[in-house]
This record gives structure tokens, C-alpha cells and sequence, in this order.
């Protein structure tokens, strides 16, 4: 069985034992056709990847060489013989054939997915257990350890961007439980990590006044629109200010987090 990850650094086992390649350019060749699993990605994909605008006159020979790396390390000489391993040749291109459930990013979307059904179904709890075992899968950037042409600079965007919501569902899921005090640390590093991302921001603002920290919660707002101010000239989000009003009037409830630009 092969498993790969990219969530962090890449690593690709078969039966449990390592066999992640090691050249830049057959790892790289490796992230392009995991970004594209299961579908067919012609040779010309690959050497604009590769090379982007410079790709060399041997570049098809070059492609062919990498995937013959790869094959020998994907799959055995009999599944190679047989034409049953993951790797597909075809007249144009080549098709990465992946299992569900042997890919830590397609993982990754699918959890996400369900934990926002079921936050939509108003199940926090199920909802939270998916994001728990989804953000597990991180341990850093995708592809960190890969050089990135332009098609996967955009899946690891996307990815990032994916990892960010999944970020706020599970904040949005542990309010929903009553988890403020819980949550408060967490919601101080990512503000602190992200300062212009108003929905942590946002989201800190709510758990603050929920845990009768009002004064705190209108100290981080006050940051913020000075921040945007000096940074971007802006101010708070309509929301946001509506928010900032809740904390004055001592209304602010969980549903607030739907007053927050995401």
C-alpha cells in the first residue's frame, strides 16, 4: 500500500517502508501528479512545471527518465510488468492513481468538508471531532521541501487557504460548545500570527467578552483599527464594528462569528 503526505514535508511509504525520492525535480514531478491524482497530465504540464518557460529541447526524454525513477519506486517489477501500478502511462502523458484514504491533503478536504456539514446541520460536536482529526494531518506549509512551479504554487494557495477555514470552522464548533475559556490561548496565537486577519481577530473579540473580558476584547479591536489604519489605511469591517457595539451593550453571542468577513 503507498501513502503519501505533503502537509509539511513529503514522505511517501509502500508497505510501510520509505521510498520518497530524493531529486528535486522527480519530487516536484511526484507533488504535480499527486495535485493532479487520477486524472491524466500530458508531458507538456509536466516540463512547464519543471521548467516553466525554459524548458530544455530534451525535455520529454527528461520527463520519461524521472517517471522511470519514480515507477521503480512506487511500484514493484510485477505490477510494472503487469500495468497495475499506481503510475498509468499514456500516449500523452501519465495518470498517478490514488486510493482514498493514502493522500494526507485529499484527507484533509474531505473532513473539512463534513465537519461544515455538520456544523451546517448544528452537530458542533461532530463537527470538531472531523476538524481534530483533520488538522492533525499538518505539520507544516504543503510541499515545504519542494521547489514549486506555477501549478503548484496555486494547489499549495489553495491548500493554505483550505487549512485556514478549517481553522475558523473549529473555532466556529468549540463556541458552539461553550468552549471559550478553551479557546482563548489558541485565538491569541492566531491573532497574534495572522494581526490584519479579522475574523481571528474577530473570533478573540467574541471569546473574550463570553468569558466576561471586556475590557480585553475592546483592547484587541482597538489594535486592530489602529493596525489597519497604519498598514492599509482601513478601518474595521462593518461587522467587526457591529461587534465592537455587542461588546459595549454586553450582547455578544456565538452567532456574531457570522458578522465576520471569511
Amino acid at each position: 500500500m503507498l501513502t503519501f503526505r505533503t502537509l509539511g514535508l513529503l514522505e511517501v511509504t509502500r508497505d510501510g517502508r520509505p521510498v520518497t525520492p530524493t531529486a528535486p525535480k522527480v519530487r516536484q514531478m511526484l507533488a504535480l501528479l499527486l495535485a493532479r491524482r487520477n486524472t491524466l497530465v500530458s508531458i507538456s504540464a509536466i516540463a512547464g512545471e519543471l521548467w516553466e518557460r525554459t524548458p530544455p529541447r530534451s525535455a520529454t526524454a527528461t520527463v520519461q527518465t524521472y517517471v522511470y525513477q519514480l515507477r521503480k519506486l512506487l511500484q514493484s517489477d510485477d505490477e510494472t510488468a503487469a500495468g497495475t501500478g499506481p503510475l498509468v502511462t499514456r500516449a500523452t502523458g501519465y495518470i498517478l492513481r490514488v486510493t482514498p484514504g493514502d493522500y494526507d491533503a485529499e484527507e484533509f478536504e474531505r473532513l473539512t468538508v463534513q465537519a461544515r456539514s455538520a456544523i451546517e446541520a448544528g452537530d458542533a460536536r461532530t463537527a470538531t471531532e472531523r476538524l481534530q482529526t483533520a488538522l492533525a494531518w499538518w505539520s507544516g506549509q504543503p510541499f515545504a521541501d519542494i521547489g514549486q512551479g506555477p501549478c503548484l504554487q496555486a494547489y499549495a494557495l489553495r491548500l493554505e487557504e483550505l487549512h485556514m477555514h478549517a481553522l475558523e470552522l473549529r473555532i466556529t464548533a468549540g463556541l458552539g460548545l461553550g468552549q471559550h475559556r478553551e479557546l482563548v490561548a489558541e485565538l491569541k496565537e492566531l491573532a497574534s500570527t495572522y494581526p490584519l486577519h479579522e475574523w481571528f481577530q474577530g473570533g478573540l473579540i467574541i471569546a473574550l467578552q463570553r468569558c466576561g473580558r471586556s475590557s480585553e476584547a475592546l483592547q484587541v479591536y482597538q489594535r486592530l483599527r489602529q493596525l489597519l489604519r497604519d498598514e492599509l489605511g482601513l478601518e474595521p469591517s462593518a461587522g467587526l464594528q457591529q461587534i465592537r457595539q455587542h461588546v459595549l451593550m454586553d450582547r455578544v453571542t456565538t452567532a456574531d462569528l457570522s458578522l465576520l468577513p471569511g
